[in-house]
């Protein structure tokens, strides 16, 4: 069978330069991350944090970019690598939303809701899981980091699919009240018998309709095969070939030797890591003559240690991620384009963890190949939509590409 091109896209959640410059701040330890220091990332940080890292091989390219849409948001960046440049502004909602929202989704859904105030995630399930769970209420809050509305239920008191009715009902129902927000969350949880409190990887987003043509749709319409790991396609939510998103540790190949960063296994990168290395063997097994695009998101910087604050967590994180990284090349054949990026960085303040618009790592390596990438040019298009440029040119639809974007 003929080779066919793969592309691959890694978006380390929340983990723009400015982020892992202050995470190195504040630690004194060695951070490990031998595989990303050999594809330049020591070169692209600032020159104080650079004997933190190893020498890079030369063989591929590293470049610090700044993206170019107004708001610091996981929808925003994940697009803007797509091709979609948003220069609205998006604000948060310190004192909750309105009652005749809410009173109005009752209607709509059946539903009581209550607490309406902005808070952590788990913050918000902590205050008022016994309040859900004896009532059936809605515990809804608005984030403190995102323009969004969320509703954390427990599976055992709410199904899964209706929890995902509530939430698209929601989010119809701001759009028709003019409610500025991206997206409405449903944020499932379990206790365990020990009482503790999970969030579960059934979380579910209404998300604010693109607008527009991106990248994955030119590919798609032109027969390359798409493929979202993770929440990729919740936040770029276009028609893919294929979704993977595994919740379950049956799912996880023992020779892989997959590690959880957390001490209590809440990490969900371990299956996005999976379920990339699934998508690349099957896009050399599968006759597929026009190629694949794999659009990973490695999400636990962000919802697991990036709001949480935890600097150790986050290095842990991101040093599994590193570790993992010669697995996912070792799927990958010559002629394969791999880029490594981040959708946001993390501004720790007192209180919690906040998005900021912050320069993130543009990394890119065609396997077997040098810095050059093959002849792929880069520096071509505004902030993140680069990116998207550099896969453009990778399956030969730059000029496409091209025509969608407003700068």
């Amino acid at each position: 069978m003929k080779k066919s091109p793969v592309a691959l896209m890694i978006v380390i959640d929340a983990m723009g330069l400015s982020t892992l410059e202050f995470l190195l701040g504040k630690t004194q330890r060695n951070v490990n991350l031998p595989n990303l220091s050999k594809m330049g990332l020591g070169n692209i940080v600032l020159p104080e944090f650079r004997n933190r890292f190893g020498e890079a091989d030369g063989k591929s390219f590293a470049k610090r970019i700044q993206q170019v849409s107004a708001t610091a948001d996981s929808l925003i960046g994940h697009r803007e690598m797509m091709g979609v440049v948003d220069h609205r502004t998006y604000n948060l909602f310190p004192n909750g939303f309105d009652p005749k929202f809410l009173a109005e989704l009752e209607k709509r859904t059946g539903h009581k809701s209550f607490f309406n105030k902005m808070a952590g995630g788990v913050e918000a399930i902590e205050m008022n899981y016994k309040h859900h769970e004896e009532t059936g209420e809605l515990i809804a809050y608005a984030s403190k980091c995102d323009p969004l509305v969320q509703f954390a239920m427990s599976e055992k008191v709410i199904p899964v699919p209706e929890q995902y009715r509530i939430v698209e009902t929601a989010f119809a129902l701001a759009r028709e009240m003019g409610i500025p927000i991206t997206r409405a969350i449903a944020r499932p949880y379990i206790r365990t018998e020990a009482g503790e409190i999970v969030r579960t990887s059934n979380r579910h987003d209404a998300v604010l309709p693109i607008g527009q043509t991106t990248l994955v749709d030119i590919l798609r319409d032109d027969c390359v095969w798409t493929i979202a790991v993770g929440k990729t396609s919740d936040l770029v939510n276009t028609a893919y070939h294929s979704k993977i998103k595994l919740n379950k540790e049956i799912y996880l190949d023992p020779e892989m030797d997959l590690h959880f960063a957390h001490p209590k296994r809440k990490d969900t990168n371990p299956f996005c890591i999976q379920g990339t290395i699934n998508a690349l063997r099957e896009s050399h097994n599968v006759y597929r003559p026009k190629g694949t695009f794999i659009f990973t998101n490695l999400v636990d910087t962000d919802s697991v240690y990036g709001h949480t604050r935890d600097v150790d967590g986050s290095l842990r994180s991101l040093e599994e991620i590193d570790r993992c990284l010669p697995k996912i090349q070792a799927e990958m054949e010559d002629g394969d384009l791999l880029i490594i990026t981040a959708d946001h960085g993390m501004e720790h303040r007192a209180d919690y963890g906040y998005h900021s618009n912050e320069p993130v790592p543009f990394i890119a390596q065609v396997k077997g190949g040098d810095a050059t990438l093959g002849g792929l040019k880069t520096g071509l298009k505004p902030g993140l939509t680069d990116m998207g440029n550099v896969i453009a040119q990778y399956f030969h639809e730059e000029e496409k590409y091209a025509a969608i974007i407003r700068k």
